[in-house]
């Protein structure tokens, strides 16, 4: 473990020095108007509260009415005015900062660049003096002013970006915290005139380029928080993979198809969120052939342009690939290995050895997906396609009354929002008691349908004038239980109804089995619903999430409800700052504090699941945008029509299958279905389970089917002829490592698959409970 090696001469000095050095914190947010000033100005009263003193440098002109009511009692240290091709600026006045010397200065506009005749000419290299003086630094930023981003920015939007700052200031900041806000919520300050601009024509007032800004900010702090989570898994000497990010590592060969996997895989990467690494192994003996290396001459040049991993590995001889691909995997943190088919035959397999079967029998972290061969026949089959949409309804076409009805309901039905988390504690419900008074000072008639402060102060005081409707008490089992009263939120008919704990299950006996069903109902009688939830509560993560945390979480929200909402917007939280309001008591009762802490709320547990919510609404972000702009996707097109098939076995993993078939089909936008595959007669007890998976199964919006084979041939041959009968592209089928048990009927069928299907892609999914370590303190 890290923290038993000594440390070396230069790193005891770089914490001494770093005990002389100020705290940089950095707010960053997708664009301007997302509130990154308003926050920083709340943090520094918070700190205020706490006894430390903070001043606020004004550099910069404060336009909204929130932001300027925010200053209250914070002492201002006036900036350096001057104008730049007449626009009033501000540089701060070092001077002054530095003769008053507080413990913390707030500083805006990190990206100015200061008067020509400054000592310094940028406000990082101001801020760095700080810094150095032991002066602690909270600044903002937007993401498309950070240098590396804004050329991508600017192509993503056709912005002009005039002042820039180094991406260093990413490495230098203790803590980084996103303010993200939806594009709808930006619109609606611009039209009611809460959000002031200079510039009201902005190409970045275009709903599209709000969009694509957003999921640029999440899916930066999510690499971020990535570094993150691997330098602190490596403290503590885990290996494997986090679970909490995706790393591809494609198999290749110096052959002509080798660019086809590379490209294959970089698609898969893109469309996960991971990154892309490529490794290949050559005899340690023999040199390159002249086309080896006139291929590898060639394909260096396409991982460069991909900006992916490459590793060439020496290896004596054939049959130690397999466990020098196993020991990448472990070491590098890889989910998932991709390489072609196997062409050997069964005897050559016997003769040669199999690297296929040895991968299944050795891997413990990574699953193995399979590339369709079916190049040589019909040509680089991965190449990117137009994506496959419903054909535009013509104007002078006459609407069915299906789809007049259907326009209906979405003319009367409420607006939907949700506030996710990545824990507990984040400020979820804070932030939708303030967002329902910010609209009942606008004249909406707002009320608080459910509410659970969980005993913290600061929430209840958010609640201010805003109406609490009673709650509906119900006997059960001799105790009185209190729940949502959607009859009286019906009768109340307001405008907006708070409702917290969307994943909540109610009561037995009540009209409802969970609460989101509820809000459904809310919102069909045209009530617009403001919600909360955490990451761990969607459904298709539940798996992940007790990989991550070891907790396995009992109440789920479908991914489909998600994707029905207007808007869904991320309240995020640094893990430090989290468990620094545990500690403070603001988030558990005092005498809960260390249970939370060395629980649930573990620095490694916080880190995952934060990344996990990053990306997550990062991608929901990217679907919103691909409906939003036909071909459009950060994450790059994929193939046309998709189809897969997952294959089920009557185990104890069925479950998590269906979930992890689920999240590739809707990353792919494909149909899927789900066949269980069974040799024995179904016992009673199956067959309720069977009933619990199907349930599942539609839930997620896929189709379960069960199907009954005499033998392992039969089984396999049915197998295909269903694939081939929906016109399956990709097999998802479990395997489970090792002799006996319930992965035995699952591991007979996987090897045949891959035999007799391959002009299928197949995905070998990792199922042995436990295999995984967990993130630990």
């Amino acid at each position: 473990m890290e923290a038993f090696r000594r440390k070396s001469p230069e790193e005891i000095l770089q914490s001494i020095q770093a005990l002389h050095k100020g705290r940089l914190k950095l707010v960053i947010g997708p664009f301007r108007g997302a509130g990154k000033t308003y926050q920083m100005l709340l943090e520094g009263h918070t700190l205020l509260k706490q006894g430390i003193d903070v001043v606020f440098c004004t550099a910069t002109s404060l336009r909204h009415q929130e932001t300027m009511e925010q200053l209250g009692e914070l002492e201002q240290i006036e900036g350096i005015a001057w104008m730049r091709n007449g626009t009033l600026q501000k540089d701060l006045d070092l001077e002054a900062i530095r003769k008053r010397r507080p413990e913390v200065v707030l500083i805006d506009e990190l990206a100015h660049q200061n008067r020509p005749q400054a000592l310094l000419p940028t406000r990082l290299q101001e801020i760095e003096e700080l810094l150095s003086q032991g002066i602690s630094v909270i600044t903002t930023v937007n993401v498309f002013e950070l240098h590396g981003y804004a050329q991508w920015a600017q192509q993503l939007t056709g912005m002009v970006i005039r002042q820039t700052v180094s991406s260093r200031i990413l490495d230098m900041a203790d803590e980084l915290r996103l303010i993200d806000v939806t594009p709808e919520t930006i619109l609606a300050r611009l039209a009611d005139g809460t959000l002031v601009t200079e510039h009201p024509e902005a190409a970045w007032h275009e709903p599209g380029h709000l969009a694509k800004l957003r999921e640029l900010a999440l899916r930066l702090v999510a690499e971020e928080v990535n570094e993150r989570l691997v330098e602190h898994r490596k403290e503590q000497g885990l290996g494997g993979p986090s679970g909490a990010s995706e790393h591809i590592l494609v198999s290749i060969q110096y052959h002509w198809n080798g660019s086809i996997y590379i490209r294959r895989a970089q698609q898969i990467s893109k469309r996960l969120n991971g990154r892309l690494s490529v490794v290949t192994f050559v005899h340690a003996q023999k040199p390159l052939t002249p086309d080896q290396e006139t291929f590898k001459s060639s394909l260096l040049k396409l991982v460069h342009k991909l900006q992916a991993g490459f590793e060439e590995l020496q290896l004596p001889s054939r049959r130690q690939i397999a466990r020098a691909l196993v020991d990448y995997a472990h070491k590098h943190g890889v989910t998932r290995i991709v390489l072609g088919h196997s062409r050997q035959s069964t005897w050559q397999e016997l003769i040669r050895g199999s690297v296929v079967h040895a991968l299944l029998d050795r891997l413990q972290y990574a699953d193995l997906y399979f590339m369709a061969d079916t190049a040589e026949n019909y040509g680089e089959r991965i190449l990117p396609a137009p994506s496959v949409t419903a054909p535009a309804h013509h104007s002078y076409r006459r609407l069915s009354g299906l789809e007049i009805q259907e326009r209906i309901h979405q003319i009367t039905r409420g607006k939907f929002k949700v506030y996710i988390g990545a824990a507990p504690g984040v400020g979820k419900t804070y932030t939708m008691l303030k967002e329902g008074n910010l609209w009942s000072e606008k004249g909406i008639k707002v009320v608080v349908g459910f509410l659970e402060t969980h005993g913290r102060q600061e929430t209840a005081d958010q609640v201010g004038r805003l109406p609490v409707l009673p709650r509906k008490v119900i006997a059960y089992r001799g105790a009185l239980l209190e729940e949502l009263d959607v009859s009286a939120i019906l009768e109340c008919n307001p405008e907006v109804v708070l409702i917290d704990e969307l994943a909540h299950s109610n009561v037995p006996g009540s009209s409802n089995q969970k609460r989101y069903q509820d809000i459904q109902d809310i919102l069909n009688a045209g009530i617009s619903v403001i919600s909360t939830m955490n990451v761990q509560h969607l459904e298709s993560l539940q798996d992940r999430v007790e990989h991550l945390t070891g907790v396995k979480v009992r109440e789920t929200v479908p991914d489909g409800l998600l994707q029905l909402a207007d808007e869904v917007q991320l309240v995020d939280v640094a893990p430090d700052a989290l468990r620094q309001r545990i500690r403070e008591g603001k988030v558990y009762a005092m005498d809960k504090v260390e249970q939370a802490l060395q629980h649930f709320f573990k620095m490694g547990n916080l880190i995952a699941l934060r990344e996990l919510a990053l990306r997550e609404l990062a991608d929901d972000v990217d679907e919103r945008l691909e409906a939003w702009e036909e071909g459009y996707s950060l994450r790059g097109p994929w193939r046309g029509q998709e189809a897969i098939l997952v294959v089920l076995t009557p185990n104890e993993h069925a479950e998590r299958l269906i979930r992890h078939g689920f999240r590739i089909a809707f990353r792919l936008k494909a149909s899927w279905r789900v066949l269980l595959v069974t040799t024995q007669e179904l016992t009673a007890e199956q067959k309720q389970r069977c009933l619990k998976l199907e349930e599942l199964s539609e839930r997620l919006g896929g189709r379960f089917e069960v199907l009954q084979a005499k033998h392992r041939r039969e089984a396999v041959r049915e197998l295909l002829y269903q694939a081939r009968a929906c016109c399956c592209t990709q097999i998802v089928i479990g395997h489970t490592p090792g002799s006996g048990g319930s992965g035995v009927l699952s591991r007979s069928l996987v090897k045949p698959l891959l035999k007799h299907a391959r002009h299928l892609d197949i995905l070998v999914v990792l199922q042995t409970a436990g295999i995984h370590q967990r993130i630990m303190n």
